[in-house]
């Protein structure tokens, strides 16, 4: 385990004596009884950090979390990093080396303040060991290391150990389904009752606007209000998956929210996270973290429950599942990937010709087929792609991503007055739909507005850090920012995008613009062979032909970057 502190320069030099007489008692109160407590060995302190030896990964992650919870709660400016790591070591004396060490602190490195990041080997020795809940945070490239170690991270968060159920068990609906059930307030004081309540209030109503989640009314969840009900009861109460739960906590003019979402048949932790903010206008907080909360629990909602489809034998999959395997395959963000998520979507809608969805989400398939030139005819693909958009809606004029099908694929006809009409009657019935906002961000570039696209491009961001589509968000960003001619700015975001582990070809595509732009010639070549190697047909014409940028002088400065790069005409 490595851990060291977080800000300890500044820390420093604003109160020298202060942050070592608070770093002595630490060490003195919590973080050297913890450790002997869990059989840890302190090997040896590094400047403002430690390096600890335990012998399981059990002691060391219960240490971590021990630590972490009470400095939180004690509320001081003393905060830590902490990395753990499973490995062998060499044992020199009394000191340790090799990449099971340096891994532990390129870990520390990548956790949060205040928060404990491990190695892939070290959650599958947890198992359910650990009342604690990682989340998956992929797999990062670190310095010195040569394969890339996969990161789990701890922000807070336990799991709960549930009871036996008994009594008769109501029916999942057809489609995912949830219930809120009311915050805690923990700030000892029952006039905060009402920031509990009506947060809870807040997230049951945007959630029940999110057309495909079949969420319990209020009335139904505050039944449970001041007790501490298992879920797995819950679930077999309300008839639901998944339980959403949080706790409210105020302390002089700062709130703490913390919330976790559950699923709740087996009792295992979907998502967590905490946030902390000044109070201010109570009703602004509440909004602020409505659709914060919204916009982190609809993609997570999404990704289980296609991790939880693609588990289950095609023999048994109904309309909903295999829509849901579809989508699995469709952000792999490869030609053969998409052909099988179209194959999927086909196969829902025979099981469901009534899925306005799933016929929404095989439109944006077949736009990716004219976007990213999967097709032999992307015309044919784009024309179908517009026909079961427009079925898609009249099937259902309130389902989100319909619209959004029709726009996206408005925005490739040309038609960009329609795309961006569509595409903000999207946002309109779901505001937490960040790739609604990407699309109206693509469609507002094209239409030669790229200073409008930026902000909404940002808001798919904020809405969606983690989303599989980050690589295109980030990329679109990079487009506006390059027709802008802001190319020092449209690098970063070119470079933040192809660390993404699925960037496609596209992005690859504008850096090498960008690159030409900058002069930088030789790395601009490098990345345009990058292009040809993901695309090897790639031309400056088939973005010409495929994108329709309604300024000419905007498509001109791709063009002429791509040129540069000395990519083929």
């Amino acid at each position: 385990m490595a851990a060291d502190v977080v800000g300890y320069s500044k820390l420093m030099a604003e109160d020298e004596a202060g942050t070592l007489a608070a770093l002595k008692a630490h060490r003195r109160e919590l973080f050297d009884p913890e450790t002997a407590r869990r059989g840890g060995r302190i090997v040896k302190l590094i400047g403002d950090g430690v390096l600890v030896e335990f012998p399981s990964v059990v002691d060391a992650v219960e240490c971590a979390v021990a630590i972490q919870k009470v400095l939180a709660e004690t509320g001081g400016n003393i905060q830590l990093r902490i990395g753990i790591n499973l490995g062998d070591i060499i044992i020199d004396g009394d000191d340790i080396y090799g990449d099971g060490v340096n891994v532990a602190a390129r870990l520390e490195a990548l956790a949060e303040p205040g928060g404990i990041a491990i190695s892939g080997m070290v959650h599958e020795g947890l198992g359910n060991r650990v009342e604690a809940y990682f989340s998956d945070a992929g797999e990062h490239q670190v310095k010195n290391i040569a394969q890339p170690i996969r990161v789990f991270r701890w922000t807070g968060g336990t799991i709960l150990r549930p009871s036996a159920a008994g009594g008769p068990a109501l029916a999942l609906p057809d489609k995912p389904s949830i219930a809120v059930l009311p915050f805690t307030n923990m700030s000892g004081d029952p006039e905060q009752e009402f920031l509990a309540e009506g947060i809870s209030e807040d997230i049951s109503t945007a959630l029940s606007q999110v057309r495909w989640l079949f969420v319990i009314a209020r009335n139904s969840t505050f039944s449970y209000k001041g007790t501490s009900p298992d879920v797995r009861q819950v679930s077999r109460d309300l008839g639901v998956r998944y339980v959403l739960e949080g706790s409210v906590r105020k302390g002089g003019n700062r709130i703490r929210i913390t919330a976790q979402l559950i699923e709740a048949t087996t009792g295992c932790h979907v998502w967590a996270d905490r946030y902390d903010r000044d109070l201010g206008d109570v009703f602004a907080l509440q909004d602020e973290i409505t659709e914060m909360l919204v916009a982190a629990i609809e993609p997570e909602l999404g990704k289980v429950e296609r991790e939880r489809a693609i588990r289950k034998p095609p023999e048994t999959l109904d309309a909903w599942t295999t829509f849901q395997r579809g989508l699995w395959h469709h952000y792999k963000f490869t030609k053969e990937e998409n052909a099988q998520a179209q194959a999927l979507f086909r196969k829902a809608i025979e099981l469901d010709p009534n899925f306005s969805r799933a016929l929404s989400a095989l439109a944006h398939a077949r736009y990716w087929d004219t976007l990213f030139g999967y097709s032999a005819s992307p015309e044919e693909a784009l024309n179908e792609a517009l026909e079961l958009a427009r079925k898609a809606i009249s099937l259902d004029d309130k389902e989100p991503f319909a619209h959004f099908a029709m726009g996206r694929v408005q925005t490739l006809k040309g038609d960009l007055e329609t795309a961006i009409a569509e595409l903000e009657e999207s946002i309109e019935l779901n505001p937490s739909f960040a790739h609604a906002y990407y699309g109206l961000g693509f469609a507002l570039i094209l239409a030669g507005r790229p200073e409008d696209a930026i902000p909404t491009i940002d808001k798919a961001i904020r809405l969606s850090p983690h989303d599989p589509s980050i690589w295109t968000f980030m990329g679109g960003r990079s487009i506006a920012l390059l027709v802008l001619e802001r190319h020092e700015e449209a690098l970063q975001w070119a470079m933040k995008s192809v660390r993404q582990a699925n960037a496609g070809w596209l992005i690859y595509a504008i850096l090498a613009a960008v690159l030409g732009h900058l002069g930088r010639a030789e790395e601009a070549r490098r990345t345009g062979g990058e292009v040809l190697r993901l695309k090897p047909d790639f031309s400056a014409s088939f973005i010409a032909r495929t994108i329709p940028f309604q300024n000419a002088a905007h498509l001109d400065d791709f063009i002429c970057g791509l040129r540069k790069a000395g990519l083929p005409e």
